[in-house]
């Protein structure tokens, strides 16, 4: 792995520890020489995030899109910043770079991202491990959706697996070492 993609709110949340969280993440990316990718903003948990990276010696690589440069304050310090035309082709840009995926607290975008790039790996689309950083347990209800939906036979329990999960970066990392994709596929009983 040489980068991980990172999606977080462009606001910093209510608890401390969502902000104390990034700052670690950003410790065990740049002590694993892993290059940060994330959605360019200079503000929120995004922000919090990219600069701990840089304060640290790492590289990033932002991608916005151009209509929300100004909204979401697009960074200027960053190693490298992509302006892309549309969220659709932040998010692609975004996984090309990337060889591994973190959902870290946020909002509609957050779960959005991580949601539509696990699909992508349930459908093949690639092979790299996904994952939540788990803080305070805020995505327990996300997770136990999830073992509902693979209950219920709408995911299988390959696939269910796919979602990596832990509350700390460094365990989360960890299992991003090991990991290596189910070869099921989605439609087979």
């Amino acid at each position: 792995m040489r980068r991980i993609c990172v999606y977080c709110g462009s606001n910093t949340g209510v608890r401390p520890e969502y902000s104390d969280a990034a700052k670690e993440l950003a410790e065990v990316l740049v002590h694993h020489e892993l290059e940060l990718v994330y959605g360019g903003a200079d503000k929120g948990i995004m922000g919090v995030l990219a600069d701990a990276v840089l304060e640290r010696g790492g590289k990033v690589h932002g991608v916005i899109p151009q209509m929300l440069c100004e909204k979401e304050i697009a960074h200027e310090r960053l190693t490298e910043l992509h302006i892309v035309g549309s969220m659709h082709a932040r998010k692609s840009m975004m996984a090309a770079l990337s060889d591994g995926f973190v959902a870290m607290p946020g909002g509609f975008g957050t779960l959005e991202e991580i949601i539509e790039i696990i699909t992508w790996g349930q459908l093949r689309f690639h092979d790299k491990p996904c994952g939540v950083l788990n803080i305070g347990g805020f995505f327990d209800h996300l997770l136990s959706y999830l073992d509902h939906a693979s209950a219920e036979g709408f995911l299988r329990p390959e696939n269910r697996r796919m979602l990596l999960e832990d509350s700390t970066a460094a365990g989360l990392i960890q299992q991003f070492e090991r990991y290596t994709a189910p070869h099921v596929d989605k439609w087979t009983s």
